[in-house]
């Protein structure tokens, strides 16, 4: 549940802070990005260099050195969760009162992703009235505080206010998306990569999709709690544990392992590149070369998303994807209208890092409410999370 998750993780001035280096290699071990912040008396309990080598980020501790400046609003975006552990009682009182005097404070101020505490201090300074006037406020901020637990204290003492153990916030953290998970409970159907068109055991038709694309989308619908069977061309590409892999070769293979599938699913991404046109004999033996020309007669392959449109059933939500390199707007609305489908993502050949063979892609995207959403170019992964923002805006409106 924490694959390709963003987790800003800000690390505060107590003896707790020794854990933190178990947290982020827990969480990188999970699949999430890691990004530290620390605070400038963390780095007495912690040392940067040792969470920027498990995280594999730069630790941030100063909102300006070297000529550079930490950009505390983009942190604050980046992230789908920021957790501050340990909190100690200094960074809490800072936090109820709004104080802004680092780097770390001055994201927790600018964050727009859930802020999630997990307090750190001796029984004494926990129990004090003054704590749970803090906690109460920054709880009214709907900042989300995990339970401290009771056990040896660093004054010797045995109470409550140890921080939650690194492995019980990583469970909290694997709760906490699966219940916020804006596709939790829907069943998902994504086709990625190209199909391969035998003409005899050796040579086929084919196109240059690697399939990264709808990977990608797999993914991030995926994380964001769907159920995911991919149908995958040829491809080599490794798909993210949990996703159900289904591989085919064929437009005839693809379309069988969808119209099987369809009926079950609540919403379909057909990305695959499908073959338009197959052979209509395929040579049971290698074709020798021989003197002169060589023709191959052509067939239609069975048009996947348009027999999906005619099955389509209410409350089911269909996207189609048209790659053109001439009229792009006009084609794009014409196969939403003629596939019934519910949107369409254009992508153009024209624009540059778009298409196949890139790690980048450029889209707009265009749904049957006469909704136009244009994006700039992104890598395949930031697209994936567009499309799917998108998906879970039209469902959820």
């Amino acid at each position: 549940m924490l694959k390709g998750k963003r987790i800003l993780l800000g690390v505060t001035g107590s003896i707790a802070a020794y854990k933190s280096a178990i947290l982020v290699r827990l969480l990188v071990k999970q699949g999430a990005e890691v990004k530290v912040i620390m605070t400038p008396a963390a780095k007495d309990f912690v040392t940067p260099l040792s969470l920027s080598t498990l995280s594999k980020n730069d630790v941030l501790v100063d909102i300006a050195g070297n000529d550079t400046w930490a950009n505390h609003v983009m942190l604050g975006r980046w992230a789908d969760v920021m957790l501050i552990a340990p909190l100690s009682c200094n960074t809490l009182a800072k936090m109820a009162n709004g104080l802004c005097d680092n780097l770390l404070m001055a994201v927790y101020l600018s964050a727009t992703c859930p802020v999630v505490v997990a307090p750190a201090m001796d029984e004494d300074m926990w129990h004090h009235a003054s704590t749970k006037n803090n906690l109460a406020a920054i709880a009214a901020f709907n900042n989300h505080i995990i339970p401290v637990e009771k056990g040896e204290l660093a004054s010797g003492l045995v109470g409550d206010g140890r921080m939650a153990e690194p492995e019980n916030l990583v469970a909290w953290l694997q709760d906490f998306f699966a219940d916020t998970a804006a596709l939790k409970g829907k069943k998902v159907l994504v086709t990625a990569g190209p199909t391969y068109e035998a003409i005899d055991p050796v040579r086929f038709i084919g196109n240059h999709s690697s399939g990264k694309m709808g990977v990608a989308i797999a993914e991030e619908m995926q994380r964001q709690g769907a159920a995911v069977s991919l149908v995958l061309g040829p491809s080599n590409i490794t798909v993210a544990e949990g996703i159900e892999v289904i591989k085919v070769r064929s437009a005839n293979e693809m379309y069988e392992a969808c119209i099987n599938r369809f009926d079950s699913m609540d919403i379909a991404v057909m990305s695959a590149a499908v073959a338009d046109y197959t052979p209509v004999n395929v040579a049971a033996e290698k074709i020798k070369k021989n003197e002169g020309s060589f023709n191959i007669a052509l067939t239609k392959t069975k048009d996947i998303l348009k027999s999906l449109g005619e099955k389509k059933k209410a409350g089911q939500l269909l996207v189609g994807f048209a790659l053109e390199t001439t009229n792009e707007k006009e084609y794009a609305l014409k196969k939403l209208e003629s596939k019934n489908a519910d949107m369409i993502v254009l992508n153009s050949l024209n624009d540059t890092g778009a298409g196949f063979g890139h790690d980048t892609n450029k889209i707009t995207i265009f749904d049957r409410q006469g909704k136009e959403y244009t994006f700039e170019t992104k890598p395949k992964k930031e697209v994936a999370k567009d499309i799917v923002n998108i998906i879970i805006r039209s469902i959820h409106a």
